[in-house]
Parts: structure tokens; sequence; C-alpha cells
């Protein structure tokens, strides 16, 4: 049976792999950023530190994709899609009011019996 201080030691233990394993990339990413095409080619090593630079900096780029893609720039583009979601949540909110005014009926014949 696992004790508090089990879960507690191996969560600790889980931590720091994932640091060290955090650290590790980050120092690879940095020499990856320092290496040429020629070294990466050469090298092994350098060729994992240049992938896992152009990896890293491929993330940042579809993370930027990602955080600038928000409901208003949605809204704001004329296509098709767009103006098919404008009207899927303009009809989902007439169905929301018609549910509402159902509900508040119901509640008031409920009500007088």
């Amino acid at each position: 049976m696992l004790t508090n201080t089990d879960v507690m030691k191996f969560l600790a233990v889980w931590e720091l792999v994932h640091e060290s394993a955090d650290e590790a990339l980050k120092a690879g990413i940095a020499r990856g950023n320092d290496t040429t095409q020629g070294e990466m080619a050469a090298d092994k090593g350098a060729f994992v530190d240049g992938l896992a630079a152009m990896v890293n900096a491929k993330k940042d780029i579809i993370k930027a994709e990602l955080t600038a893609g928000t409901d208003a720039t949605l809204e704001a583009d004329e296509g098709p899609v767009a103006q098919a979601v404008t009207e899927l949540r303009f009809e989902v909110a007439e169905l929301r009011g018609r549910l509402e005014s159902m509900n508040a009926t119901l509640d008031a014949l409920a009500a007088k019996l």
C-alpha cells in the first residue's frame, strides 16, 4: 500500500525528471541555435541540437498562431465558415431564448396546479 510519503516522493521524483529533461532540452536548443548546417551534417550531437532548435522555432510559430486565433478574428473573417459559425451562434441563442420562455410557462402552470 502506498502512503502519503510514497506518493509525495513519487511526485517529487517525477518533477525532478521533467525538470532535468527541460533543462537538457533548453541547453540543446541553445547549442542548436549556434550550430551551422555543416556542423549538423558532421556531428550527431550537433544534428540533435540543431533539430531541437528548429522544432522549438516551429513551436513558437504555432503558439503565436494559436494565441492569435481568437473568436474575434473568426467573426471578423468574411469567409463561409465564419458566416456559418455566426449563423449557428444566432440559432443557438434563439433556441436558448425559446427554452427559457417554455420553462417560465411550465413553472407558471405548475404553480397554478
